[in-house]
């Protein structure tokens, strides 16, 4: 709706970058916290640790824009650096930061599955920000729409399309399930019967809503692998099921027990 704040000596305050970097300071304040109340761990190390996830983060949610649409961005590659600062694929970042994490878990020796499930509920706190940096910046929109829940977008510098038509607020109802999963996996925490258990829990939860929003989402550009049926979200939705369903059942039975009431 507001894609750009305020322009100072030149340089334009997006909206997006600044709900983006309250996400990650809170995110970052949470897992500070809770690893060194939960499990005694150094906030410097939180402090590296949050350094590497931003960068794979980065990294992975350019890497899968920049393959939405390939023949631009690859030919020639100097095409990569326009929109820089914008356009990123939430998927790729997630799978570039969950074995960046695990491997900076393993080699300072920190308990892997317990950071994963203090991960998992900083990832609902950046990425609920990040959608409502979305929402600003109009980009991920939905289809038109002739409910009550529609939005229009009329800034010039929104990537929303069509400008002055109601679309889908897909940025609000993936900032809604977000918002849920948080309020889900703290709630569940307390039953948590097995180390990992609230990671797997939340990339379940965030894929399923993830697939059915897709139904909504208006920019095609994102790419489908059977046109108008399975968009490649969708596709990454239902392995990451599939994936979550191994680890549950392999977790169940081989990680430590956790005693809860």
């Amino acid at each position: 709706m507001f894609p750009e704040i305020i322009e100072i000596a030149g340089q334009t305050i997006y909206s997006y970058g600044v709900l983006i970097a309250i996400g990650a300071a809170l995110g970052f304040y949470y897992t500070s916290h809770h690893a060194k109340k939960e499990l005694g761990i150094d906030p410097d190390k939180i402090q590296t640790l949050a350094i590497m996830i931003i960068l794979a983060a980065f990294i992975g949610g350019k890497f899968f824009y920049y393959l939405e649409e390939p023949g631009f961005y690859f030919n020639p590659p100097s095409n990569m650096l326009k929109n820089f600062r914008t356009g990123f694929v939430f998927y790729g970042s997630l799978l570039f930061v969950i074995p960046t994490a695990v491997w900076f878990f393993r080699k300072n020796k920190l308990p892997v599955l317990p950071m994963l499930d203090i991960i998992a509920i900083t990832g609902t706190i950046v990425h609920f920000f990040g959608r409502l940096g979305c929402f600003a910046a109009g980009c991920c929109y939905g289809i038109p729409t002739d409910s009550a829940l529609g939005v229009i977008f009329t800034h010039e510098a929104s990537k929303a399309k069509p400008h002055h038509v109601a679309l889908h607020p897909t940025q609000l109802y993936e900032a809604t399930l977000i918002l849920s999963i948080f309020l889900i996996l703290n709630m569940f925490k307390r039953y948590q019967r097995f180390q990992g258990q609230l990671f797997l829990v939340y990339i379940a939860l965030y894929a399923l809503g993830r697939g059915v929003i897709e139904i909504f989402r208006g920019d095609i550009r994102r790419g489908f692998i059977i046109d108008d049926i399975l968009s490649h979200s969708q596709l990454i939705s239902l392995v990451m099921v599939g994936g979550v369903l191994y680890f549950y059942l392999r977790l169940s039975k081989k990680a430590p027990k956790l005693n809860k009431g």
